[in-house]
């Protein structure tokens, strides 16, 4: 569908993230908060457990128990029981992802988040994770957009875990008073994570299709270099 794409001008800009797209805030939000980050403090969220990293309309929760959801099982990587737990609720970071090794470094509880691969030692990984859909369609989150971008594909890896400075190549179509327009490419879209986790409205689409799912995202005040 992308036939014929522009370059546009740098500026600063709101950014709507197709659903295709839209789990990789998830998925830099897991490293974030995963055991082995807090205790070797490599973690942009270190000193965030228990405070407002997101709007109140954010919740994002992990359910081993979902029927026929592609990651359900009744125990983790190392035989605990596990339960459907908030990650975020109404906008508050509640917990860490830990393994009995990281809960012991910090003199917490294991979450029942381990994760074993055919050798090592086991790690942290989610299980049916899902961001809450929002109240909003994604055409109004479009709508009251005079000028920005609809990112339907996200190319390299330029998220820095650490600073949570994320810089991403980027295409999809230029939205202008409210209307998605025509097709744009080699722009690159860049902010801090913590801003854009607290800048994210969710919109109604939620589908769960996936191990990892969350609905179309709107973030405001993206900068976009383009031209």
């Amino acid at each position: 569908a992308r036939l014929n794409p522009q370059k546009i001008a740098s500026g600063t800009m709101p950014v709507v993230f197709d659903r295709r797209v839209s789990s990789g805030m998830l998925g830099h939000l897991l490293g974030a908060i995963a055991g082995a980050a807090i205790t070797r403090k490599t973690s942009f969220l270190l000193d965030a457990l228990g405070t407002q990293i997101f709007a109140k309309s954010v919740t994002i929760c992990d359910d081993p128990h979902r029927p026929r959801g592609l990651r359900s099982r009744p125990f983790d990587g190392e035989g605990l029981p596990v339960q459907p737990i908030k990650l975020v609720d109404e906008g508050m970071l509640e917990t860490w992802l830990l393994d009995s090794a990281s809960a012991r470094q910090l003199g917490l509880e294991p979450t029942g988040h381990a994760s074993r691969g055919i050798g090592g030692a086991p790690g942290v990984a989610p299980s049916n994770l899902y961001m809450q859909a929002g109240h909003i369609p994604p055409e109004t989150l479009i709508a009251e957009i005079d000028y920005g971008i609809l990112v339907t594909e996200l190319i390299g890896q330029g998220v820095n875990g650490i600073t949570g400075d994320y810089s991403r190549g980027a295409a999809g179509y230029l939205i202008e008073k409210g209307e998605i327009t025509r097709p744009v490419s080699e722009i690159t879209i860049a902010s801090n994570l913590k801003d854009m986790f607290r800048a994210l409205t969710p919109a109604n689409d939620l589908e769960f299709r996936y191990g990892i799912n969350a609905p179309t995202l709107r973030i405001d005040g993206m900068t976009i270099a383009g031209e």
